[in-house]
């Protein structure tokens, strides 16, 4: 089996990437990558939301483990919110993360070497034509102008004991819809001409709220921003779908 396949925005619902994964093909009923060559992106937003984050991060660790040149997970916003809750329980980390979904059950699970891993993602991937990211802002583009450059970047920032670095990593990965409205061919155009590929996939801003949809009516990924840039969250956690999608 080949091909390349993204989800994004799990949210917490284990059984649905589990049925997501097995309806791809990519792992079976006992979480086992069965996926051959193919190559799995996870954009981000692995918890908070809905009710067994720390499960879906057990999970998504345990593929990258059994496959780890094919399965690639990428930081979103709610990693970072994670890691500041974690790391500075009494900053202003604490409001956002309850406003934002927060769970107690997936922080109290938390071990040193969850905190290690996360602190470890990249923010950026490229795979083939490609640009993968969690967030619809150009905002990354403040941390270099490649994607070598950016991930290293962050994963200097993510490694000081500021709380106000990781606060400012956070509210980047918060900002969204950069490749909408009447600006956002030329946004796109920009990022792929700094960071190569000729197409933006990312997760983070709901589809619905990209195409003025109730979540619940959207069946599969959009295309926008002149064909330029793929948006692959269903919106799971306001009623919408899953997606596990794979690109041509």
């Amino acid at each position: 089996m080949s091909g390349l396949f993204v989800v994004s925005d799990i949210h917490g619902h284990l059984s649905d990437f589990r049925d997501g994964l097995a309806g791809a093909g990519l792992a079976d009923t006992e979480d086992r990558w069965v996926g051959g060559d193919a190559e799995l992106w996870v954009l981000g937003d692995l918890t908070d939301r809905g009710p067994h984050g720390i499960e879906v991060v057990d999970l998504v660790r345990s593929l990258q483990q059994q496959a780890p040149g094919q399965v690639h997970v990428l930081m979103g916003n709610h990693e970072a919110l994670a890691l500041g809750r974690a790391l500075f329980p009494e900053s202003r980390f604490l409001h956002a993360w309850k406003i934002n979904g927060g769970l107690r059950r997936d922080q109290d699970a938390l071990s040193e070497e969850h905190l290690t891993w996360l602190r470890s993602l990249p923010v950026l991937g490229r795979a083939g034509d490609y640009l993968l990211m969690h967030s619809d802002t150009s905002g990354y583009l403040e941390w270099g102008g490649s994607v070598e450059d950016i991930n290293g970047t962050v994963t200097e920032l993510l490694a000081d004991d500021d709380p106000g670095v990781l606060w400012e990593v956070f509210a980047t990965l918060t900002s969204r819809y950069d490749f909408a409205g009447p600006q956002g061919a030329d946004a796109a155009h920009e990022m792929l001409g700094t960071l190569g590929g000729s197409c933006i996939v990312h997760g983070h801003s709901i589809i619905g709220s990209l195409v003025d949809k109730p979540s619940h009516e959207v069946d599969g990924p959009i295309m926008y921003a002149d064909g330029q840039v793929v948006a692959i969250d269903g919106g799971r956690y306001d009623g919408g779908p899953l997606l596990v999608v794979e690109l041509d």
